[in-house]
């Protein structure tokens, strides 16, 4: 297992046939990304297995799985083999972020008889990359693992720095581990794919990095918006290369988010206990981002760190680009409870809650705040 992760950002459509290998492999996509034209050619040379031909054995002890479907629990998913590498295509959406799911892909390579020197690759967005590296660091105490992101969240963001995970019950990302992809291939022709929402999702993680380490990403998103939002090549291909060198060098530094790297986490922990308060897939990581970005603001200037200036220049940006920027989200009205989540917060380490301030543009902060400051900027 590498300590650093390889990123490779590749022009032109998305060719995937270089990554089959002639040893055993495990691809792993959800169904969205499995029905993407510009990717037909590559899956089409998958053929569905069907599981009757594996043994109770081979698939954990557990009952017999029919056709080509693996089941884990509540969570079925698809089964297909070319020579040496297998595909599983699982369910797409945050409410399938679960540990059935993980436990779908450990069944799926340990019914492929996978071993800790095989690979297994993800395609696909934030959610596929949590769960597939989740799932690759407890198989057989740690597999190889490598990703093609697929989502503009993904390839700024979340496949990028070793976070695995998954949902449990309401709380988001509440179980899982660090666990390092060897290589990240971006294409960036997928965001010409993504959906509006997708887009605009992914938009907000680009807005927060440009927020804590890049002035001149800020003035893009600020004066550019037009280039932005008719995602223009050249824009694009900017956004990615400075939020993902921003990452990365955040993250070599302090891999294990003990210090610096919990900067990253600016409008987190607002936004997760939005997200799960909510209803997990009711609003995108992105709008939450979004939003508890705007709230962590507030909180800077409530608290004397910023200057009202400063707050009401950002919240017009997220404002341009649709979020919603209000104290009280109309999706989750109730402040008291959005409170109490952000103490669950896996983030925490004392009883005051731990959040990501700021001085101004780059000028960040990390700071332990009472319940009665926060509350002031929920209500």
């Amino acid at each position: 297992m590498s300590n650093e992760t390889l990123i490779r950002v590749i022009d032109g459509n998305p060719d995937l046939s270089f990554l089959l290998s002639e040893n055993k492999k495990l691809f792993v996509t959800d169904e969205n990304i499995f029905g993407l034209k510009s990717l037909e050619g590559f899956f089409r040379k998958f053929s569905p297995v069907n599981t009757q031909d594996f043994s109770k054995t081979d698939i954990s002890g557990n009952t017999r799985d029919t056709d080509n479907f693996i089941i884990s629990g509540n969570t079925h998913a698809a089964l297909y083999s070319f020579e040496n590498n297998a595909l599983v295509v699982i369910k797409a959406g945050e409410k399938y972020k679960t540990i059935d799911t993980v436990l779908a892909i450990v069944k799926a390579a340990l019914a492929f008889s996978l071993t800790r020197k095989d690979f297994f690759t993800t395609i696909g967005g934030g959610v596929i990359t949590d769960l597939t590296a989740f799932a690759a660091s407890i198989y057989k105490r740690g597999a190889r693992l490598e990703f093609v992101s697929t989502t503009l969240l993904g390839m700024c963001d979340a496949a990028i720095g070793g976070k695995t995970g998954c949902d449990f019950e309401d709380y988001k990302n509440i179980t899982g581990t660090f666990y390092k992809a060897e290589t990240l291939y971006i294409f960036p022709s997928f965001v010409k794919s993504l959906s509006e929402k997708e887009y605009i999702s992914g938009l907000a993680e680009v807005l927060k990095t440009a927020l804590l380490f890049d002035k001149k990403l800020f003035a893009l998103l600020e004066n550019e918006k037009d280039k932005v939002l008719s995602r223009d090549d050249k824009t694009i291909y900017k956004m990615i290369s400075i939020c993902s060198k921003a990452k990365a060098k955040i993250v070599k530094k302090d891999p294990t988010e003990k210090n610096i790297r919990m900067l990253l986490n600016l409008g987190h922990t607002f936004g997760h206990a939005l997200e799960s308060r909510a209803g997990l897939g009711v609003l995108t990581h992105g709008e939450c981002v979004a939003w508890g970005t705007c709230r962590a603001l507030d909180l800077s200037r409530s608290i004397g760190l910023c200057s009202d200036a400063y707050y009401e220049r950002v919240k017009k940006v997220f404002a341009s680009y649709g979020y919603e920027t209000n104290k009280v989200h109309p999706k989750f009205t109730d402040s008291n409870a959005i409170l109490e989540t952000m103490k669950n917060d896996k983030k925490n380490s004392s009883s005051k809650i731990r959040v990501i301030l700021q001085k101004g543009l780059c000028k960040n902060v990390i700071a332990e705040i009472e319940d009665e400051k926060l509350l002031s900027v929920l209500k």
